[in-house]
């Protein structure tokens, strides 16, 4: 027969967990000071059937706040747990210094400047931005003499601690022809210090440097994956492919129906074992405008790409982007939670 104490003792435990578990319910996932064996309940798990389903944290960008912490947050509360994270919201957290300026109003000037519809006001807005941007390039560069590696480990250990992993890093802006080797070599070892297997930027025009950036990811112990945008045909990557083991592919699979490309398909069959990681959004081909739209109302073929991985056992992640404006009222999450609803039911299908 069991004791009265070890009957109240069980009893305590269990109101205990309820009362916690109602706590849970009521605040959502946003638990940092709660025990780890807590924590670990909530850790989200968005791969589906053998596909791994990410998210790229450009998705986030009309979010008031950018901090790697807010950022972490976002993602949690969409359910996902593997990302390529973008590399001003990593830098951040390392003490970059934040920019201020207005960038959509200054491309919007710049873009009224190449119009000649510039107006006396607008021109005189236009020089106090450029002015703006000199100062802070000026402040960047500063911070840059002292950077450090170091605080990306802690900004690993916080996401991975949340259940979080970091599969693609982009530091695009550090890779660039015009950047200096310290940077690129700075810009991959914060990659694979973040857990990343791959470095992301768009294919550099210039071969030259395809070559230069695959020999030093072959250095650097990582992978140089190109993105493309309406630029991407069959054989786009072939030559950064032939140049190193260390250049592959980010496909973008909506930018690539925007292209008005229709082999997606013959393709990552093709190439699958040279994609480190796929943009997922949904766009319409040329006929019928190009534009960004919600999963399942464009021509990108999502559902057929994703039970091809899931059918033929490919393991890159199925990175999704959300890139269509938020209908009136509703919210980036929301948004994205559909997206990814709308893939989870293409795999379990």
């Amino acid at each position: 027969m069991k004791s009265k104490s070890t009957s109240l003792s069980r009893r305590d435990f269990f109101m205990k967990t309820s009362a916690v578990t109602a706590g849970i319910s009521l605040v959502g996932t946003k638990l940092w000071g709660s025990p780890v064996y807590i924590r670990d309940l909530l850790k989200p798990d968005s791969k589906i059937n053998g596909v791994q389903l990410g998210l790229i944290t450009y998705s986030f960008r009309e979010m008031k706040d950018q901090s790697a912490d807010a950022t972490l947050q976002y993602i949690l509360d969409c359910g996902i747990n593997r990302i390529e994270l973008m590399g001003r919201t990593a830098e951040s957290f390392i003490g970059r210094p934040e920019n201020k300026l207005d960038r959509r109003k200054l491309y919007s000037l710049m873009r009224k400047q190449r119009n000649d519809e510039l107006t006396e006001l607008d021109a005189k807005e236009l020089k106090e931005l450029k002015l703006q941007n000199v100062h802070y390039e000026k402040e960047v560069e500063q911070w840059n003499k002292n950077r450090s590696l170091e605080k990306f480990t802690s900004l690993r250990k916080m996401y991975n601690s949340a259940g979080v992993e970091i599969y693609a890093f982009k530091p695009n802006y550090l890779l660039k022809s015009t950047n200096s080797d310290a940077d690129i070599n700075y810009a991959m070892q914060a990659g694979k210090i973040l857990g990343a297997t791959h470095v992301t930027l768009e294919l550099p025009i210039d071969k030259s440097h395809t070559l230069k950036l695959g020999q030093m990811a072959e250095k650097n112990g990582i992978y140089v994956a190109y993105h493309g945008h309406e630029q991407q045909h069959p054989t786009w990557w072939d030559t950064a492919l032939e140049q190193s083991p260390n250049n592959a592919m980010n496909l973008d699979l909506g930018h690539y129906t925007a292209a008005g490309n229709t082999d997606s398909i013959e393709l990552i069959k093709n190439k699958n074992k040279n994609i480190l990681s796929m943009h997922v959004k949904d766009r319409q081909n040329p006929e019928h405008g190009k534009n960004n739209v919600s999963f399942g109302l464009g021509d990108t073929p999502i559902k057929e790409v994703l039970q091809l991985m899931r059918n033929n056992k490919y393991t890159f992640p199925a990175t999704i982007e959300y890139e269509y404006k938020t209908p009136d009222g509703s919210s980036i999450i929301s948004e994205i939670k559909k997206s990814i609803a709308y893939c989870k039911d293409a795999l379990e299908s």
